[in-house]
């Protein structure tokens, strides 16, 4: 008889594999030293809560000095504070004639364009002028000494002695006559001939060692006069020298229409100087450190900052200078002074922050400005002294101390709208 009883199937037994609670799994151990060097280097930095802790961003315009708000380092100390920069790049002129809805803070590179921003203001403004920068002309080591050899430019010289200096005096006066686009057969320096204001009419296809030339005109090439706090400073000089090194619209002072119909003429005068350099350029010093910089234009209006930023930067890539690029120093020279103008409580507190931290002006220096301290009208011996670390020349002070002073503000603004043809300001409306 068989047995029809199914067979019995026992239940799987599951096991489990007993483990030391006490043990830390490995992937835990591979990844603990990344976490506490984190650690450490958010508490190094003071940014140990930042991630819980809010951020104010602050909206602001700006010019050439948005290089320095751009900085990483800057942003980082910025941070520590609570505080983001979102920027809005435009020219300085073009700052102060523009609308100012919804903006924070401005920081227009030179006084003139501040003083428009601030005679538009209804508010108590917090303001500040942490640095300045000399007024300069970026070139080539070629045109530079082709300049010299019209008798317009002195070499500073080489701390080594040899003849590869960064920095050469500009005498504006016997310059700006090699732009007036004049054959003055009077003036040697001028060129000769149909060549007369040209770069080989005044040697430069002499001085070159590869066989290179330029037959074009002589020119400064500078940004937008109507929007640029820089190409009005370089206005501001050359209506200086041409006013016999007078301040433009002093002298007839007490005679209004005297005092217009003079300005008037000293304007027609320099804008051929401006106006021969064709199309309206951007931001110069972009043109001038990129690889077709001396195609794009000889020479240009820059700040000084922004050259020794260069070549602080350059020196750390390869370990020597950017001798191909030179500055001019132009004599009588020019100082701007940008200021940070606060438009509400937010701007504030940024403005209170850029006077108070001393790690964020030890940043400026190294960026290459000529930073304020302790109230002072500025400094260069913290610049020197850092150049000098990075074994970046220094530059020399020139012996003619001779400094360009604005005009006052109606007369410059009437010198560049006649020059620019600008169009008339933004108002904001209410």
């Amino acid at each position: 008889m068989s047995d029809d009883r199914a067979p019995t199937i026992e239940e799987p037994r599951l096991t489990t594999r007993r483990t030391d609670r006490r043990r830390v799994p490995r992937y835990v151990l591979a990844v603990l030293p990344l976490g506490v060097a984190g650690l450490i280097s958010l508490l190094v930095s003071g940014n140990t809560l930042r991630p819980l802790e809010h951020i104010t961003t602050i909206e602001a315009r700006m010019a050439s000095k948005s290089d320095y708000f751009r900085d990483p380092e800057v942003q980082r100390l910025l941070l520590r504070h609570g505080i983001r920069v979102d920027i809005h790049r435009l020219g300085s002129r073009g700052i102060a004639t523009q609308s100012l809805r919804d903006m924070d803070v401005v920081f227009p590179s030179g006084q003139p364009a501040a003083k428009l921003v601030l005679d538009r203001q209804d508010r108590s403004v917090r303001s500040v002028r942490p640095f300045v920068s000399p007024l300069v002309l970026g070139t080539f080591r070629d045109y530079a000494e082709t300049l010299v050899r019209a008798g317009v430019a002195t070499p500073q010289p080489a701390p080594d002695g040899s003849d590869e200096t960064l920095y050469y005096n500009l005498d504006m006066a016997r310059f700006t006559g090699l732009l007036d686009g004049v054959d003055d057969r009077r003036n040697p320096e001028d060129g000769e001939g149909r060549t007369a204001d040209t770069w080989n009419g005044v040697g430069y296809d002499e001085v070159t060692r590869d066989g290179r030339s330029n037959s074009g005109r002589v020119l400064v090439r500078t940004s937008n006069v109507c929007e640029s706090n820089s190409a009005g400073t370089y206005l501001s000089i050359l209506a200086f020298v041409a006013n016999g090194n007078r301040t433009p619209g002093t002298q007839n002072s007490n005679d209004t229409l005297l005092a217009a119909n003079a300005v008037q003429r000293l304007a027609a005068e320099i804008k051929p100087l401006i106006d021969l350099q064709g199309m309206w350029a951007d931001e110069q010093a972009d043109s001038y450190f990129s690889d077709l910089g001396e195609s794009i234009a000889p020479v240009s209006v820059i700040y000084e900052h922004q050259y020794l930023a260069h070549q602080i930067a350059h020196h750390g890539r390869e370990d020597r200078q950017d001798t191909s690029r030179v500055l001019l120093y132009p004599t009588p020279y020019a100082l701007t002074e940008p200021q940070l103008i606060s438009l509400t409580d937010r701007g504030d507190r940024l403005v209170e922050v850029i006077q108070e931290d001393e790690e964020l002006r030890r940043r400026a220096v190294e960026l290459g400005f000529r930073v304020r301290f302790s109230g002072t009208a500025g400094t260069s011996d913290q610049l020197n002294a850092h150049l000098a670390e990075h074994d970046v020349q220094v530059p020399q002070e020139n012996s003619d101390r001779t400094k360009v002073y604005e005009p006052d503000l109606e007369v410059l603004e009437e010198i560049i709208d006649h020059v620019g043809d600008c169009p008339p300001p933004v108002q904001d409306t209410p």
